[in-house]
């Protein structure tokens, strides 16, 4: 056992690269939104119908979820360093060449603009999953519910700090500005990560007493060891995934997060839209009063990580402290159906910052994967419950942008939203049952 002097004494490394996850969340996200702080201006340079512009905003979405399982494979295989430097690497450059779509007009700048959408997706695709082992390997099993709401909480971060900027670049300079500056960004920061990305045993940071640390608290210190780059899968990817998918709990969670991750994009899409056309606002302002819902997200994260912790330190169990956010958290977000009754601009903008408050609070998924994930397998889980979320990105933007052409108005989408948040609060008090670490029957997916 670690004494209370060592204890008192052990580095917090741990923090430093949860920093890093947190720096690299940001980036992520804000290449995602660049696509819905440009898109009124691409909507209208391209004369695209609102059908064409939720198609075009879905591309992400398409290669992502479809990128998803070879990224967790190749996570397993490789390790979270390497493979999440080339994810970052890639995506940044992809982002920087959206700029150039510019150059080109008609059906050649729309076809151009789908395909970097789709790189730029199919790239991200090892990110979340990444995320997951490096906490699942970097914390004890009571701080990590913080680490997890943090480094999500980047998404949030993501739009207060750059929706702003970004809008003032379309405004100032174009719309293809915010790609070349965006993406510019990513490829400097992936070079940072290298740098900075270690497993717990091989930082040169942490002292033994940190790393007995999170070891006795539950910390796999052993999952992004280097030696595990040399060594061939532990499973069979095909058996694991079915065993993964049979498994009543985690299919609840990775349906439950299908439905929470409607909520994000639909806030990562159509909402400086709906700003603009329902109720509008110029772009400029746009920009920043979409960050406005985000500064609430971000506080809604943090809270629901500091809740879920604090509620596992009183003694409550793994179950009640990872349930009770996001349950609380979902019925903040159907609050935004209220925005259809609503006439004052300041008030929809107050609505819509208390649903994403609630969205922050119950984005604690990646914190029940790093729970419930087989270490044999963490990237193969967290990739499968990623491809669930994801899945939402291509058919939020596809529904909203139908309801819009048909009904004229944002009222049935919000509706649609809300509903989804209702039906993740149904899968995680009604399906998902006992939340506690799989164990993988060796029969089927050892090699």
């Amino acid at each position: 056992m670690i004494t209370a002097a060592a204890a008192d004494n052990k580095t917090r490394t741990r923090w430093l690269i949860l920093a890093m996850l947190f720096a690299v969340t940001t980036v992520n996200y804000a290449d995602r939104a660049t696509i819905s702080i440009a898109g009124p201006e691409i909507k209208k340079e391209l004369g695209l119908s609102a059908v064409q512009m939720g198609y075009v905003f879905s591309a992400f979405a398409w290669s992502y979820v479809v990128a998803q399982l070879p990224g967790g494979w190749l996570l397993d295989r490789f390790g979270s360093k390497i493979t999440y430097f080339f994810s970052i690497f890639l995506w940044s450059l992809f982002t920087f060449f959206t700029g150039a779509v510019g150059f080109f007009a008609g059906g050649t700048a729309v076809i151009l603009l789908f395909a970097l959408r789709l790189l730029v997706g199919a790239a991200e695709a090892p990110s979340f999953p990444g995320n997951s082992r490096i906490a699942s390997s970097w914390f004890p099993t009571h701080e990590r519910g913080r680490a997890a709401a943090i480094f999500n909480s980047a998404q949030y971060f993501a739009t207060v700090l750059f929706a702003p900027l970004m809008g003032w670049l379309v405004h100032a300079h174009g719309w293809h500005s915010v790609f070349y500056v965006m993406g510019a960004l990513g490829v400097l920061v992936s070079f940072v990560w290298l740098k900075t990305i270690y497993g717990p045993k091989q930082h040169p940071g942490i002292n033994p007493a940190e790393l007995q640390y999170i070891q006795q608290g539950g910390a796999l210190v052993d999952l992004e060891s280097d030696k595990r780059v040399a060594q061939p899968s532990q499973v069979n990817s095909l058996s694991c995934i079915k065993e993964l998918l049979s498994n009543r709990m985690l299919f609840g969670i990775y349906l439950g997060q299908y439905c929470i991750t409607t909520l994000t994009y639909f806030f990562l899409t159509w909402f400086p839209v709906y700003l603009v056309q329902e109720r509008g606002m110029t772009i400029l302002k746009a920009g920043f009063v979409a960050s406005l819902p985000a500064i609430a997200g971000f506080l809604g994260g943090i809270t629901g990580g500091w809740m879920s912790d604090r509620l596992s330190k009183a003694g409550y169990s793994l179950s009640v402290s990872r349930k009770a956010p996001i349950v609380l958290g979902m019925l903040l977000s159907m609050s935004m159906i209220a925005c259809n009754y609503i006439e004052t601009d300041m008030l929809v903008v107050a609505i819509m910052s208390l649903a994403f408050f609630g969205k922050g609070i119950g984005a604690l998924g990646w914190a029940v994967v790093s729970d419930t994930s087989p270490k044999e397998a963490g990237g193969l889980s967290g990739a499968l419950f990623n491809t669930f979320g994801n899945t939402a990105g291509i058919t939020t933007p596809i529904v909203i942008g139908y309801i819009v052409q048909n009904t004229g108005s944002f009222s049935g989408a919000l509706v649609f939203v809300g509903a989804n948040a209702a039906v993740a609060i149904a899968c995680y008090l009604f399906i998902v049952g006992d939340i506690q670490r799989v164990k993988l029957v060796k029969s089927l997916c050892a090699k």
